[in-house]
């Protein structure tokens, strides 16, 4: 198991990238709400979504095959 498809963007599918991106957004957003004293009714609840939405995406990175790479599709 390569705990690299984790942890390292390059190893990463796109639902893990799509998910830390949205992950830093919400952590970015919920800095600013603090900041100017705002909360927002379950705000929390986009955490548990984008840990969600990373988990399936390393169960489906895991369970990818290694020679997928060969063919990489560059975006």
């Amino acid at each position: 198991m390569k705990l690299s498809k984790i942890y390292d963007p390059r190893e990463m599918n796109s639902y893990q990238f799509v998910a830390m991106t949205g992950l830093v957004m919400t952590i970015l957003a919920n800095l600013i709400l603090l900041f100017i004293g705002k909360t927002v009714e379950n705000f929390n609840a986009l955490y548990l979504c984008w840990f969600v939405f990373f988990g399936a995406g390393t169960i489906a990175n895991f369970n990818s095959k290694p020679d997928d790479h060969d063919h990489h599709h560059h975006h």
